[in-house]
């Protein structure tokens, strides 16, 4: 895990050594452990590395075989690196170091762009072939590992997070007018290639992109996810599906035990983390250290789920560490938290994350977490309501969006508005082949889209804050592939999740599995009153507000007036996601 940075000219002259030193400086989180670059005219990469896998300095990067007229710069793990190393040397392929990066390298090589397919990853890489000039770019199936861009007619850069590309001044910091529709519909999601700012992009999930030395470029998507019951799906019995979940689930647990230290997990008490605990303990990991995290009440919301996170403790004899949060601490944490985010993001389990984090790195540099299971298993409410739908975009819509269009319209300055740009998104996803189903078409957007730039994105940028590597077993491919071709009725069935709570059967109590529906809860954030509305009131009013004018003063007024009164469709604070914008987007001085 680390942070990886490069420039790549279209225009024969050298690559700036310099951005890129500044680019790495602003990534040490992500990389304590070591730095590196190597510069080959017209380009420059930078790593910077945190030790997982193979802590000697045989697998330092970037890392270059001259042989071969490669090089890499890589940001993720490949779980089966060791398999696919195997047949590289049954192939003749020799190494000079025991980690996955040179496993990429060589395996890019033998079977050229088709190497992706043989991934089983989060990934985020780039390779430069120093005899074509090329550089090839590629992100993993469903996103887990970032990859920014800023390009310009003479240059490409690219970097695993934002900020670290806001090193250099000349870029377009306006707002993305399309971008931030989104976030103000989509409870902050911001679907790639955009982001909130004008001057930089992100390259999509599952996507290979190759460009030569002027600067053109090809792209293609290398895997897509079908949502279709296959010709098993009414064959199997429901303990039949259960037991190959279960199957393929101990499998993605497994992979992510691969580490030269120690892993944990993060236990919220729901029964995704649970059920990753248990299977851990079925493979024998003993005094297994796992963490979990609670918050003041507020508002007369509870703030903790201890009760839950303890039964599983105790069933499987954890070194279960609990984590409290004052509300002053809370306080004091949100400017570190917020300076995290590679994009802002409104979510209020940012700061659980971030916190949660922080403790954890004390204890161990891995740990495996429950993202991924309410998307990819049908876990939501509004896949339920979408069971029935004769209109699918209008019932996903409704449920899912924090406000229309118009409202959008009283909302942000006048500039700013343009098209319904989330509405028709939805449109054109919902429309594509792969879905027929209502409720397949919104599974397949939350787990290739929304996923990725919320849950996925989040729980990235607040551990790898605190130098901090995550691993998402519900998203290996292979288990959401298999959860694609079940039938959609056990699935959303019950009260959500049913397949996979019938599965967590044979290895968690029931107690954990029948609890209502939990989340991080952090009530200060949600009722905003107190210190928390003087903070969002002063961000909202202050110079640099008031210069930038993104918003018309009487909505926000609306909102500051009535805090609570403003909710969205999920129950999120429309006041918090208005502020959240603002101070990231002074945090970061743009």
């Amino acid at each position: 895990m680390c942070g990886i940075a490069g420039e790549f000219r279209f225009d024969h002259q050298q690559a700036s050594l310099s951005a890129i030193d500044k680019m790495m400086a602003a990534m040490v989180p992500r990389g304590p452990d070591a730095a590196g670059t190597i510069l080959t005219n017209e380009t420059v990469f930078g790593h910077r590395r945190l030790k997982i896998i193979d802590l000697s300095e045989q697998s330092r990067q970037p890392l270059s075989d001259p042989f071969l007229g490669l090089d890499i710069v890589f940001n993720g793990c490949i779980y089966n690196y060791r398999e696919l190393r195997t047949e590289l040397e049954q192939a003749g392929y020799r190494f000079f170091s025991e980690g996955d990066t040179e496993v990429i390298l060589k395996a890019y090589h033998a079977w050229g762009t088709d190497c992706l397919q043989r991934f089983n990853g989060m990934f985020a890489f780039a390779i430069h072939e120093r005899e074509s000039g090329r550089l090839v770019l590629a992100r993993d199936r469903l996103g887990i590992k970032p990859l920014y861009l800023s390009a310009t007619r003479q240059r490409l850069r690219f970097a695993s997070s934002l900020p670290a590309l806001l090193t250099d001044p000349a870029i377009d910091r306006s707002i993305n007018p399309q971008a931030l529709h989104h976030y103000l519909h989509w409870h902050a999601v911001v679907p790639a290639p955009h982001t909130i700012l004008n001057g930089i992009s992100k390259l999509p999930p599952a996507t290979l992109r190759i460009y030569e030395p002027d600067g053109r470029f090809s792209e293609q998507t290398y895997w897509q996810l079908t949502i279709e019951p296959d010709e098993r799906a009414d064959a199997l019995s429901t303990t039949q599906w259960a037991d190959l979940l279960l199957e393929t689930l101990r499998r993605a647990v497994k992979r992510r035990m691969v580490a030269d230290v120690p892993v944990g997990v993060l236990l919220s008490g729901g029964v995704d983390s649970s059920l990753l605990v248990g299977l851990l303990a079925d493979e024998g990991q003993n005094g297994l250290n796992t963490f979990s995290v609670g918050f003041e009440s507020a508002g007369g919301e509870k703030g903790d789920e201890f009760f839950y996170s303890d039964i599983i403790a105790e069933r499987f004899a954890t070194d279960h560490h609990k984590i409290f949060v004052k509300s002053e601490r809370l306080l004091d944490n949100l400017p570190g938290c917020i300076k995290a985010m590679s994009e802002p993001m409104v979510s209020y389990d940012n700061i659980g994350f971030y916190l949660l984090s922080q403790e954890v790195a004390k204890h161990v540099k891995v740990v495996q977490s429950g993202q991924g299971a309410d998307e990819v298993f049908g876990g939501y409410h509004w896949y339920r309501e979408l069971l029935d739908s004769t209109s699918p975009v209008d019932d996903y819509c409704r449920s899912f969006f924090d406000r229309d269009h118009n409202e959008f319209s009283r909302m942000v300055r006048s500039d700013l508005v343009h098209d319904d740009f989330s509405r028709a998104y939805v449109d054109d996803f919902f429309a594509r082949p792969g879905a027929t189903h209502p409720v397949a078409k919104a599974l397949r957007l939350d787990t290739t889209v929304m996923l990725v730039d919320d849950p996925v994105k989040r729980v990235d940028n607040m551990t790898m804050a605190a130098s901090l590597e995550a691993r998402v077993p519900f998203l290996d491919h292979e288990l959401v592939e298999l959860a694609g071709r079940m039938p959609t009725d056990i699935k959303v069935g019950q009260s959500g999740k049913w397949i996979l709570k019938e599965a967590a059967r044979q290895v968690v109590p029931d107690s954990v599995i029948d609890r209502p529906k939990g989340y991080f809860p952090v009530p200060a954030l949600k009722h905003i009153e107190g210190v928390y509305l003087d903070l969002v009131r002063r961000y909202l009013t202050n110079d640099m507000a008031r210069q930038r004018g993104l918003y018309q003063q009487d909505y926000i007024d609306s909102l500051l007036a009535e805090p609570q009164s403003h909710l969205t469709p999920l129950r999120g604070s429309k006041l918090w996601q208005a502020a959240l914008l603002e101070m990231w987007l002074q945090t970061h001085e743009i």
